[in-house]
């Protein structure tokens, strides 16, 4: 285990205030509580292979840094790893351009950005999240060229700059390694029992109008539901501690037999229309 790392009491403190900073479909932050008996605790590494907005991370982070752990985390999508490197390494600057945006916010200020393509990363990263915390239920849509195409949401006065929230969440992020990376490359990374990986993926669509895997021009269906399948098992022949989350459905109960399945209860809060949103259940995968 690495030693522990010389973080200043006010550092600490911000990071037992950190929680997600962006809104992601299928987010964790109300679910942990849920999630906590199944926490492993003896453990070196954490890895998150689909990051999203976090919420597992901010929660593990005070603990992370106080017993001189690392985390690794990693996504596929190069515009949300360069938002958390930003948090990460620029937030001052970062906050700045965010407060540009939350004063000059409306319809056609957001078809604008929207419209436009930045180059460097700090204004990337605020145009990511303002778009975020301005589009039509905070959903993240890509066309297939990779372009954000998400209309603006009917929101009377968005929190677009939240300081105190991003600079906890950078405080937090001091104990990671932020990396671009598809979601089997942790086999290289995730080695032992001392390592924890927690999966959360897009989850496999309890119909086909609740599909979560087209939210990117990187789509998640069955062939990779079960190629993540073999990349847990990998990791259970190496004695890694793996959780992964999943929809509550008959495709995924069947794929992971063999494996230690509990049922939670969560909210589906991603739909066009809000008589469709509420209480659905979710599954929790454990390998040991």
């Amino acid at each position: 285990m690495q030693p522990s790392l010389p973080f200043s009491s006010d550092v600490s403190r911000r990071m037992a205030d950190a929680r997600p900073f962006i809104k992601w479909a299928g987010g964790k932050g109300r679910l942990i509580e849920q999630y906590k008996p199944f926490l492993p605790v003896d453990y070196d590494c954490y890895h998150e292979p689909f990051l999203g907005g976090g919420a597992l991370f901010f929660h593990l982070a005070p603990q992370l840094a106080a017993q001189g752990r690392k985390a690794f985390l990693s996504d596929l999508n190069p515009e949300l790893v360069n938002v958390y490197r930003c948090v990460k390494e620029q937030v001052e600057p970062l906050i700045e351009q965010l407060a540009q945006h939350q004063e000059q916010h409306q319809k056609t200020y957001y078809y604008t950005v929207r419209s436009q393509l930045e180059t460097t990363p700090v204004r990337r990263a605020a145009r990511f999240i303002y778009l975020n915390k301005t589009c039509f239920n905070g959903l993240y849509r890509e066309n297939s060229k990779g372009l954000f195409n998400v209309p603006i949401g009917r929101y009377k006065n968005p929190k677009i700059c939240a300081p105190e929230l991003l600079r906890s969440a950078s405080a937090a992020l001091q104990v990671a390694d932020i990396s671009e990376r598809p979601f089997d490359a942790v086999t290289e990374h995730a080695t032992s029992d001392r390592d924890f990986v927690y999966f959360d993926p897009p989850y496999h669509p309890l119909s086909d109008t609740s599909n979560f895997t087209g939210y990117s021009r990187y789509q998640f269906g069955e062939q990779q539901q079960r190629e993540l399948k073999t990349v847990i098992e990998a990791l259970s022949d190496r004695n890694v501690k793996v959780l992964a989350s999943n929809s509550d459905c008959p495709f995924i109960r069947d794929l992971y037999q063999g494996f230690k399945v509990e049922t939670i209860s969560a909210a589906r809060s991603i739909n066009s229309k809000a008589s469709k949103r509420g209480k659905i259940t979710e599954v929790l995968l454990i390998n040991q």
